[in-house]
Formats: structure tokens, C-alpha cells, sequence
């Protein structure tokens, strides 16, 4: 899928996979979108952040660093 400049995500899963997904994270109290945003700071490791955040000016890294 094409990658955009916002700030959304889109992707295609299987639909048992939603379902069981959304049930879980019911039974959590957690939004998908909670979820989504802890796992992803979780996966972007300090030795990461420098590859996801390549293009981006080094004023909005060092504000963005603080801010993980």
C-alpha cells in the first residue's frame, strides 16, 4: 500500500484476526489507536529512531526524542 504524508494509517487484515483484535482490547478498555501507539514507541527502539525520523530536520528529532 502507498505510503501518504498524514498522519493516518491504512492497512488490510483478515477479518477474524479484526474481530478477535477488537474484542481483546474491549476486554482491555484500549483503543485501537492506544494500542497501536504504545506497541509502535515500544518497537522504535533509541537505535531505531535515527532511521524513522532520516528525513525529518534535526530540531523536530530532538523534540520528538524528548517526547518518547
Amino acid at each position: 500500500m502507498p505510503r501518504g504524508k498524514s498522519g493516518r494509517i491504512v492497512l488490510e487484515i483478515d477479518t477474524e484476526l479484526k474481530r478477535k483484535l477488537y474484542l481483546t482490547l474491549e476486554k482491555d478498555q484500549k483503543t485501537l489507536r492506544e494500542w497501536f501507539i504504545e506497541n509502535a514507541v515500544n518497537y522504535i527502539s533509541e537505535d531505531n529512531i535515527s532511521l524513522f525520523l532520516a528525513a525529518e530536520p534535526k530540531a523536530k528529532y530532538e523534540a520528538k526524542k524528548h517526547e518518547l
